[in-house]
């Protein structure tokens, strides 16, 4: 992996370990004090959930670039090598423009809710759905990295990377 590109996928994941490690901090300490208190932290379940939407969109594409999302390859498997690399090429040229689609429709979207106020913390729901558009915009940054691969071999190439996370499967 180029400096670069190995900078742009390790700032990622660390946002989406800092995401993960304050969701489970706030959980953790609402339990405890609604087990020894009997009182609980009023803005934490809106928080923690906050935090899964930033979480869910951001982590999307690092899970994309490791061959990570659901791909059901059947029929390119079993159709010739030409053949699978032009649905391959259609596959791709399909989730770019449904990627982009979506960051237009987020970007609608956060414009709609930013004068509508969460119940407990009070901040505009736009900054909670802007999640979308920068999740999708991370989604095109890390597609388009791993696009090459993707088109020439598949789905299956990306989880045999070396810095791959283990995939279930």
């Amino acid at each position: 992996m180029k400096t670069a590109e190995k900078i742009f996928v390790d700032i990622n994941r660390w946002v989406l370990i800092a995401i993960m490690v304050t969701m489970a901090v706030i959980v953790f300490l609402n339990v405890l004090l609604r087990f020894f208190t009997n009182q609980s932290i009023t803005w934490s379940d809106e928080v923690a959930r906050h935090l899964m939407i930033w979480l869910t969109f951001l982590g999307a594409g690092i899970t994309l670039r490791y061959g990570g999302l659901v791909a059901i390859d059947n029929l390119q498997l079993s159709a010739s090598p030409r053949a699978a690399k032009i649905m391959r090429i259609l596959v791709a040229a399909i989730l770019l423009a449904f990627f982009v689609v979506m960051i237009w429709a987020g970007k609608t979207y956060v414009g709609r809710t930013m004068r509508q106020l969460t119940p407990s913390t009070r901040i505009p729901f736009g900054y909670v759905y802007m999640a979308i558009p920068i999740g999708f915009s991370l989604l095109i940054a890390h597609f388009l990295l791993v696009i090459r691969a993707f088109v020439g071999h598949g789905m299956s190439v990306l989880q045999e990377e070396d810095e791959a996370p283990p995939v279930a499967g």
